[in-house]
């Protein structure tokens, strides 16, 4: 099987970084990586994961084959079908393994969203009944329930290896983003954050609703003006403070 040249691979990125006049944070910000991740590239003590090789091939405008083999083909050159069949074995050697996620492992949390949504359905479904439904309940629930479906069902359940090695801030899941600056990703803080996330979705979309309306009922004018700090706090107090904490504590 062909090998990564570890060394010859860090020299090539090094060198078209260069070409390109970047420096190794301006190409790591370019990557939603850190610079240490392409300190230890270039110096050959690490290669990309799989999932980086498009993007940073993209970038410097060559193939990923040129990438793997560290260094450029002649436009003319043409690999035989043997080469060819070592370099995408070798990609494949470093590529994860397909991730597990929340579904294929057994758990509670499934059944505890869905129980939590019947509830704050039923709170929705009062608030428009009685003509009080806001913009804040609307957004908290819709909010709630994508993420919440995310995470109890099909967040991945551990990070591929490459977090373990450099700090990641960004976690990325198709459409789902999450950046956490000053958080290194990993999987020692991973289901800790993950738990936070699936408890925040639960209880808002279960009590939110109903607080709406409860509170609605006892003092229309209060819970109208005060609605939207109430909002705030259980975004930004409720789950970003949280998943910051925790982030921190385990990392």
């Amino acid at each position: 099987m062909f090998e990564i040249d570890k060394k010859k691979f860090g020299a090539f990125v090094s060198e078209l970084r260069k070409e390109k006049g970047y420096t190794q944070k301006e190409l790591a910000e370019k990557l939603f990586i850190s610079d240490k991740a392409i300190s230890k590239w270039e110096t050959g003590v690490s290669i990309p994961d799989t999932s980086m090789l498009i993007p940073l091939a993209e970038l410097f405008g060559v193939t990923v084959t040129e990438l793997l083999m560290g260094e450029r083909m002649e436009q003319n050159a043409a690999m035989d079908a043997e080469q060819v069949e070592d370099v995408v074995k070798t990609a494949l050697t470093y590529s994860e393994e397909k991730p597990v996620r929340a579904y294929h492992t057994k758990s509670w949390w499934p059944v505890i969203y869905l129980c939590c949504a019947g509830i704050g359905c039923v709170g929705v479904f009062l608030s428009y009944q009685q003509q009080i439904m806001t913009e804040t309940v609307s957004t908290l629930f819709i909010l709630g329930c994508v993420f919440g479906g995310y995470f109890c069902f099909m967040t991945k359940t551990k990070l591929p290896v490459f977090y373990d090695q450099t700090r990641f801030n960004l976690y990325s899941d198709g459409v789902v983003r999450m950046n956490i600056p000053g958080v290194a990703l990993n999987n020692s803080n991973w289901p800790h954050i993950v738990r936070i996330c699936r408890i925040w979705a639960c209880l808002s979309i279960a009590l939110y609703p109903v607080l709406h309306v409860l509170m609605y009922s006892l003092n229309a004018a209060l819970w109208t003006n005060i609605n939207l700090y109430v909002f705030l706090v259980v975004v930004l107090g409720g789950l970003f403070l949280p998943v910051y904490v925790v982030g921190r504590k385990y990392q």
